[in-house]
C-alpha cells in the first residue's frame, strides 16, 4: 500500500499511530510531502528522531520541505535508486527515503514527479533566534532546469505531481498568517510551478505547506489527514506512455 499525509515538523506521533493501525509493513510506503523535519538540527535530536522512525513498520518517502536541510548537504547520506527515481537515504535509517526534486518514480504504476521546496515565512525569526535556516530550501535554477527538461521528456504529461508548496494559482489566501506582509513573500517557486501547471496534463496534485486541508480542481493540500495516494483516480484513466 502507498498512503500520504502532510507535514510532520520532527512530530510523528500521529504517523506511528496511523502505521500501526493499518498494520503496515516496511514495503509499505508513507509519502510525506514535505517538512518531515528530520534533517532539521544536525545533531542528537535529529538522530533520535530517525532512531524512533527506524522502528516505524513502514518507509517514509520525504518530499523536501523548507524546514529540513537538503541530505545532499549531509556527508552521510548516500542515493540509490527506488521505484524508478533517485533517492538519498542513510544506510543505518534504510526506510527514511528523500526524493530528489525532478525526479520521476513510478508509485503504484503511475508516473509521478517530485518537486520540493519553498519559502520560509519564518526565516527572520529563525535566523534572529539561532534557529536553522536553509539558504537552498527553494529549488534552484539547476533543480528547475532538470525538472522542466525531465516533463518535456514525457511531452508534459504524468499521472501524478508530488511538491511541498502549490502553483501560483491554488495558493489558499484563507491560511495566510496575520502580520505578514504578502508582498514581502518570495512567491518564485510558486509563480514557477503555476508556469508548470499550466503546461501540464496530470490526473492529481498533491502538497502540503500551507497546514489546511482542501481540494480544489485536481490538486489536494494536505495537513494531519492521511490518505491511500490516488484513492479515488481511476486506474483505467492512468496516462500511458
Amino acid at each position: 500500500m502507498i498512503y500520504i499525509t502532510g507535514d510532520m515538523h520532527g512530530r510523528f506521533d500521529r504517523a506511528d499511530a496511523f502505521c500501526r493501525r493499518m498494520g503496515t509493513r516496511t514495503q509499505d510506503i508513507l509519502i510525506v510531502l514535505g517538512d518531515a523535519c528530520i534533517n532539521f538540527t544536525s545533531d542528537e535530536q535529529d538522530r533520535r528522531l530517525k532512531q524512533r522512525l527506524a522502528g516505524i513498520p513502514v518507509t517514509f518517502f520525504c518530499i523536501h520541505g523548507n524546514h529540513e536541510n537538503r541530505p545532499q548537504n549531509i556527508q552521510s547520506y548516500m542515493k540509490r535508486t527506488f521505484r524508478g527515481g533517485s533517492v538519498m537515504y542513510e544506510p543505518e535509517y534504510p526506510n527514511i527515503l528523500f526524493a530528489e526534486d525532478g525526479e520521476l518514480f513510478d508509485l503504484d504504476g503511475r508516473k509521478t514527479i517530485v518537486i520540493g521546496g519553498a519559502y520560509s515565512l519564518d526565516k527572520q525569526y529563525r535566523l534572529g533566534n539561532r534557529l536553522p535556516w536553509f539558504e537552498d530550501e527553494q529549488p534552484s535554477a539547476e533543480i528547475k532546469r532538470k525538472t522542466e527538461r525531465v516533463l518535456e521528456e514525457q511531452g508534459w504529461r504524468v499521472d501524478t505531481v508530488l511538491s511541498h508548496t502549490v502553483p501560483s494559482r491554488y495558493v489558499p489566501s484563507e491560511a495566510f498568517l496575520k502580520g505578514i506582509d504578502q508582498s514581502a513573500v518570495d512567491k518564485s517557486t510558486e509563480e514557477w510551478l503555476g508556469r508548470i501547471e499550466s503546461r501540464l496534463t496530470y490526473q492529481k496534485w498533491y502538497a502540503g505547506h500551507f497546514h489546511i486541508e482542501k481540494k480544489i480542481d485536481r490538486l489536494e493540500i494536505m495537513y494531519t489527514n492521511f490518505d491511500i495516494f490516488c484513492h479515488n483516480v481511476p486506474v483505467r484513466n492512468r496516462l500511458q506512455d
